[in-house]
């Protein structure tokens, strides 16, 4: 019998640690990579997504037999790209700009074994009411956008802004976990209790 890989979880995001658990899968070590998440320019939310999550799972080292696993999520308005805002002031104006309008969330994951790379990407449509000044500013007061792309967290308070998505809600969550699950068994992860 073969031994279990390491599953090495390129962030640090504890949404993700979480939608890995109902997998019933826990990291054996999570190596956040330092990188440039910087988009260049021109380029369109869906192919920056997955260029980030690429040079997150090819930035962190491993060694024979671990499976790392990496994401990451876009908000797109249109052809803008709606990153984690930088303050209160970025995060308003993002919300601003979402307010009583469709926007698409992209969460792309690669996962890599030795020199091997599995790569998908999932565009979920998402609209978000018109927001009041009250609602918008509790928010922001919340801190709650803090960290979350587009300045916002389905998962928290936010989630009473979104009253439809169309897509998946753990790829809005961050880590699409039909994806990930089929990514991972691909590697050779085993899940479910099984061998792969």
């Amino acid at each position: 019998m073969t031994e279990t890989p390491r599953l090495i979880l390129g962030s640090g995001s504890p949404r993700r640690r979480e939608l890995l658990a109902q997998l019933g899968v826990t990291a054996d070590a999570v190596r956040p990579p330092e990188i440039d998440e910087d988009p260049v320019a021109g380029e369109l939310p869906r192919a920056y997504c997955a260029r980030i999550a690429r040079e997150k799972v090819e930035a962190i080292p491993t060694v024979a037999d671990e499976i790392v696993l990496a994401a990451d999520t876009t908000v797109a308005l249109g052809r803008r790209i709606l990153g984690k805002p930088r303050d209160e002031k970025e995060a308003a104006g993002f919300l601003t700009a979402l307010s009583g309008r469709r926007h698409r969330v992209i969460t792309a994951i690669a996962v890599r074994r030795e020199g091997r790379l599995w790569e998908r990407d999932v565009v979920t449509q998402v609209k978000m009411k018109m927001l009041s000044n009250a609602e918008l500013n509790a928010y922001l007061a919340s801190g709650d956008w803090q960290g979350k792309a587009g300045g916002y967290g389905i998962q928290g308070p936010a989630g009473a802004f979104i009253p439809w998505i169309n897509g998946s809600f753990t790829a809005v969550v961050g880590l699409p976990l039909a994806e990930t699950a089929n990514l991972l068994q691909a590697a050779g992860y085993p899940l479910y209790g099984g061998a792969s």
